[in-house]
């Protein structure tokens, strides 16, 4: 266990690896369906809200920042925002808390919810593990990186659907594929940035097998079909494709950015960070807008 002298820098690694600018994309997703599928502010939206904020990410992260450890020495973007070089005598600890404060929520929200539930839930936590765990590693598998990825970030949204028991209808499958395809579109072009450190250390991504425009050009079409299935959605709902506006610009700039000069584009990773609280403030009036319309 840290001494006394070791709690203060253990308290800011543990909450430097769970990456707390992105608790909410993770929260709000879960949040945002269970209300708008019919569910209120009960236990169940509660459980799931503080889960999938804190215990959610730090396993995510933690599980990810130890056994990337070693790739992240070498990674000048670690010690901010976009993570920490989680020091290697906390690693056991970090393991063990993520899987301690995971467990007490898995079971509750499994005890409150139904079979259709426990699967969502347990494929998002499936994926989450298999992204960065050891054999698996599907963060270093092509293209299976972006898909489980975006898993991470879709499946707390789907989770809070079916828990509510409500019918997953057209309107919220063609929102649910907009949302995957925003989340393949995201991770794709934050591996762009990588490209040549992740080829010099010989880790594989998508953006290492397509290169880096190759990528960006990727992710700009999945942002451009996202906006599109998006506009299947009825009323005021159709609004939120103009959402991906933001994001289309962006990425634009980077459509033919060189494997050599990939660095260039973690200007454009520095503003997607902070273009999803934009984007989540004008989604969330959307939704208002949405519920008092109904």
């Amino acid at each position: 266990m840290a001494t006394t002298t070791d709690r203060p820098r253990l308290l800011s690694q543990l909450i430097g690896t769970t990456r707390p600018l992105s608790w909410v994309n993770t929260a709000y997703p879960f949040g945002a369906a269970y209300l708008l599928a019919g569910g209120g502010v009960d236990l169940r939206f509660v459980l799931g809200t503080l889960f999938f904020l804190v215990p959610y990410n730090l396993l995510m992260y933690g599980v990810n920042d130890v056994f990337d450890y070693e790739s992240d020495l070498r990674n000048p973007r670690k010690g901010g925002v976009e993570g920490v070089v989680l020091d290697r005598s906390f690693h056991r600890l970090v393991l063990w808390l993520s899987g301690v404060l995971t467990v007490p929520f898995v079971v509750a929200l499994v005890l409150l919810g139904d079979t259709a539930s426990t699967l969502v839930l347990a494929i998002s936590i499936a994926a989450v593990v298999a992204y960065s765990a050891p054999v698996l590693r599907f963060k270093e598998r092509p293209v299976l990186d972006s898909l489980t990825s975006s898993t991470h970030f879709v499946s707390p949204a789907v989770f809070g659907l079916v828990l509510t028991g409500a019918e997953v209808d057209r309107t919220a499958l063609a929102a649910l594929a907009g949302f995957f395809l925003w989340g393949v579109a995201s991770h794709a072009f934050g591996a762009v940035q990588d490209v040549r450190a992740d080829r010099e250390a010989g880790l594989g991504s998508v953006a290492t097998v397509l290169g880096a425009a190759g990528t960006t050009r990727i992710a700009f079409g999945c942002y451009l079909v996202a906006g599109a299935l998006l506009l299947l959605l009825d009323g005021p709902a159709r609004l939120s494709a103009l959402l991906v506006v933001p994001y289309l610009v962006n990425v634009a700039p980077y459509l033919s950015v060189s494997d050599a000069d990939c660095e260039r584009a973690h200007a454009g990773w520095q503003r997607f960070l902070w273009l999803n609280y934009l984007t989540g403030f004008l989604l969330t009036q959307l939704l208002i807008w949405i519920v008092l319309d109904r």
